[in-house]
């Protein structure tokens, strides 16, 4: 462009009604030494794993003039053995979806299932992208708040809700991002019986929870049930960016409808597929940081902050001074663990910030900060 072309903004472009006045999903992207925001497995994926992907690649390479499998059958074959290993829930490569990441497999369920004149309702807080895919596909997003104690469902609060508004779509979020706690597969089997259209079950957690997993109940409600996974977060693969749904294969064919041609390349499907065949070793890392989390919010409440109990990678906790005289601003204290080398979450829920659950010696320098900053308020 020319140095005396106009310069225009966002407002000065007929951007769609719903769309405007909103601001883009983004976590802070910052170069520190301990990287706590984005809820992602601290540990690489292994050697083997490594080894085996660069082969593969270098085996495809040639083919890459070629459209890419389109139903990319052979992954969805690994990921149905993987769930039917991981969740007890025998499911086939006809239960299975994929797609790049659960944000895509969330869009085109709601491109099937919402759209002009159709609702989908939230239990606040969540996850921050269910409202923005909402507004994107021209679905009305209803909310209603969870505890402001523990931050779970009232689910006598949700029925009637469900039963007053009659949205199209439901999300649950187990375990629940920001706040890690879980909704138990009783109250998820009210929910669905009360939602007179589908439940959309998101479980990009559910490898660090004790919960048993939502697919146990598709039998039972194979036409209003689906359970949203990702590989993003146990998995060592957010770079890989693939989430799956598992669901009755009536749900397989909608989205088959509003899915782009060939929307999986061909090197994406590879790279599942390998980390799929190494899940025993990646998911061993599960169980540390378990442990780790579990280690961090002993220390956190030994501190004096108060904590959300997670069954996730991650930990809520409450601001110091929050409920005494002295109070502090979310952002505030999330830029003092900033300057002192430690990147966290502001996930915007007032006096609550998020970290997620890093290395040990991750863990080791969100402590230390933890421990000066609270003393600043004691």
């Amino acid at each position: 462009m020319t140095d005396n072309a106009a310069q225009i903004t966002l407002s000065d472009l007929p951007l769609r009604p719903e769309l405007q006045g909103k601001s883009a999903y983004g976590a802070p992207q910052l170069s520190v030494t301990n990287q706590l925001n984005t809820n992602e497995n601290p540990y690489p994926p292994s050697e083997g794993l490594v080894e085996d992907l660069v082969a593969e690649v270098r085996r495809l390479a040639s083919t890459l003039n070629r459209y890419p499998e389109r139903d990319s059958v052979e992954l969805r074959q690994e990921l149905a053995s993987y769930v039917t290993r991981q969740t007890g829930v025998t499911v086939g490569v006809d239960n299975v979806w994929a797609a790049n990441g659960s944000n895509e497999i969330l869009q085109q369920l709601l491109q099937a299932f919402g759209g002009p004149g159709r609702s989908v309702l939230g239990f606040t807080p969540s996850y921050s992208m269910h409202p923005i895919l909402a507004a994107g596909t021209q679905t009305e997003f209803l909310e209603l708040p969870r505890s402001a104690v523990d931050f779970g469902i009232d689910v006598d609060a949700a029925v009637r809700t469900i039963e007053e508004n009659r949205p199209d779509i439901v999300f649950v979020t187990t375990p629940n991002n920001p706040t890690g706690g879980v909704t138990s597969v009783a109250d998820l089997r009210r929910i669905l019986d009360a939602a007179p259209g589908i439940v959309i079950v998101d479980e990009a957690y559910a490898e660090f929870s004790a919960e048993p997993s939502a697919t146990a109940l598709i039998a039972e409600y194979p036409s209003s049930l689906v359970v949203s996974r990702t590989m993003s977060k146990a998995f060592d693969f957010a770079g890989g960016r693939l989430g799956y749904f598992v669901a009755d294969p009536a749900f397989i064919e909608a989205v088959m409808l509003v899915r782009l041609p060939y929307h999986l390349s061909t090197l994406s499907q590879a790279a599942a597929t390998v980390a799929l065949r190494h899940s025993d070793e990646t998911l061993a890392t599960v169980d540390a940081l378990r442990d780790e989390r579990d280690r961090v919010v002993a220390a956190l409440v030994d501190l004096g902050y108060g904590v959300v109990p997670s069954e996730s990678n991650f930990i809520f906790f409450t601001l110091p001074g929050t409920g005494s005289g002295t109070s502090s601003s979310a952002h505030e204290v999330w830029q003092r663990f900033l300057d002192r080398d430690v990147l966290i979450r502001d996930v915007g829920v007032p006096g609550h910030l998020r970290m997620t659950v890093g290395l040990p010696q991750e863990n080791d320098a969100f402590l230390a900060a933890a421990a000066t900053i609270i003393g600043d308020f004691t």
